[in-house]
């Protein structure tokens, strides 16, 4: 991994060439309340957003509550969300958080990690999710983007999501938690693409553990 200074500058170099944070931002999925973002993020497994989108609104026109969320039959719920796959999988999910979320919470979301992780179907990286866009708080959430940003560049040497997470909060100046998921994952999305990163675009490139790897690589092929 990259030192913790070279972190420091890469957040630096990303605050700069990334957009952070927009006003008025909400919960993941374009979803306004903690309810609902919850329930998206349990929908966006393996979903592509698109899609995500789609099951959510259908979802949402019929129940947007815990209690009426219940009330539906399964069948109604699998074939509203059938559009984001594993529908079967997520209904139960669903249900599981919803009876979990009145018995437990008074149908109440919690705004700790540690409550929303007792909730059935509620993760690590959607946990994070929701704490940040939803309730606000310091926390870089990691999804498939940052996760690989940051093994990529150094940041953190992790083969899990949710070790990238604890890395992230562990290695992570203060200052770069509020903005610090959108910097990553606009940086993922433009220049640190999955596919042909765009290396000679990159801020901070002379700071990638990837980039000088690849640089190896090159110099060794034109010996050999």
């Amino acid at each position: 991994m990259i030192t913790e200074r070279q972190v420091e500058e890469v957040y630096q170099r990303l605050a700069e060439a990334m957009p952070g944070r927009t006003r008025g931002a909400k919960g993941p999925k374009g979803q306004p309340s903690a309810y609902r973002s919850c329930i998206s993020c349990m929908l966006s497994a393996q979903s592509l957003d698109r899609n995500t989108a789609k099951a959510a609104k259908a979802l949402f026109a019929l129940a947007d509550t815990p209690e009426a969320m219940l009330s539906l039959d399964d069948a109604v719920i699998a074939a509203a969300i059938k559009p984001c796959g594993l529908y079967n999988m997520k209904t139960r999910n669903i249900r599981a958080f919803n009876m979990a979320l009145l018995a437990e919470h008074g149908g109440v979301v919690p705004d700790t990690r540690e409550g929303l992780l007792s909730l059935p179907g509620i993760g690590r990286k959607c946990a994070d999710i929701v704490l940040s866009f939803t309730f606000g708080q310091d926390v870089i959430a990691v999804d498939t983007h940052v996760h690989r940003v940051c093994n990529r560049i150094g940041l953190t040497a992790a083969k899990t999501a949710d070790k990238t997470a604890q890395q992230l909060e562990d290695r992570s100046p203060d200052w770069a938690l509020r903005d610090g998921h959108f910097w990553l994952i606009q940086f993922g999305k433009r220049i640190c693409r999955a596919r042909a990163p765009k290396c000679d675009a990159c801020p901070v490139s002379d700071l990638c553990e990837y980039y000088a790897a690849s640089v190896q690589r090159e110099e060794m092929d034109e010996l050999g």
